[in-house]
């Protein structure tokens, strides 16, 4: 009896079949003939588009660092200094021009003192210029002007006047008939609007340039120089970026 024939180290294919040995590295890094356009631009863009998104969470990281600062910041400023908003107010009314028994165009006057009290103990204001007073009767304006230019230094009360002056106002005859019954009642409501550019002073560094709007309803009793004040309300609000226009604050 023959002995088996030994068996071949390498299994041998079928007849009719063929094994094609292709290197490794070939296999993977050789992409088909109708598919090399393909990868070559799919490979191009990977780079940009990881470059652009490292880019892109790098300055989000620094924005969010910033913003991190700038409020720990504003923290310990606030933590030291303690602002406290400044107070506005009218205290005395002196008007002249009115001539209500004629209906020829007014020419008003109001000399009117203000009162700013800065509360602050290590923040001082520094009005600039290029502000602007307007008062009003009845959405009607009748005279303006400006505030003087001044520092106003910390935990101080500064009393300043400033004569408004108008020209050529004509008023309806509603208005004026209005203004006669206003002076025969002894209330005359007037509102006066102000705009003053200011910067705020902290020991030596100044801010930019923010505005600080005030309105106060004032009521007198009468259209004369020693005219009295029967009830004033005062508000004010804060402009943190301000912009000119022909020299004026806007």
């Amino acid at each position: 009896m023959k002995p088996p024939a030994p068996l071949p180290e390498k299994p041998i294919p079928p007849p009719g079949t063929y094994v094609i040995k292709i290197p490794k590295d070939q296999v993977y890094r050789v992409p088909p003939p109708e598919n090399a356009k393909r990868y070559e631009k799919l490979s191009r863009k990977k780079p940009s588009r990881s470059a652009c998104r490292c880019c892109f969470c790098w300055f989000l990281g620094l924005i969010l660092t910033l913003i991190i600062l700038a409020g720990i910041a504003a923290g310990v400023l606030y933590l030291v200094f303690r602002p406290k908003a400044p107070k506005y107010s009218i205290d005395s009314l002196s008007i002249k021009g009115f001539n209500l028994s004629s209906s020829a165009p007014l020419a008003p006057e109001f000399d009117v003192t203000v009162r700013a009290d800065n509360p602050n103990k290590k923040i001082g204001i520094d009005y600039r210029s290029g502000s602007s007073v307007n008062i009003y009767y009845n959405d009607v304006r009748l005279c303006n002007g400006k505030l003087p230019v001044f520092y106003q230094p910390s935990n101080n009360v500064t009393v300043f006047l400033t004569s408004l002056k108008g020209s050529g106002i004509e008023l309806t005859s509603a208005v004026h008939k209005a203004l006669i019954d206003g002076e025969n009642k002894g209330t005359l409501p007037f509102s006066l609007k102000l705009r003053a550019p200011v910067k705020i002073k902290v020991g030596s560094v100044k801010t930019w340039t923010i505005t600080v709007k005030v309105k106060c309803d004032v009521t007198v009793d009468k259209l004369t120089a020693n005219a009295k004040i029967v009830s004033k309300d005062c508000d004010y609000g804060v402009d943190l970026w301000i912009t000119y226009v022909n020299g004026l604050c806007k």
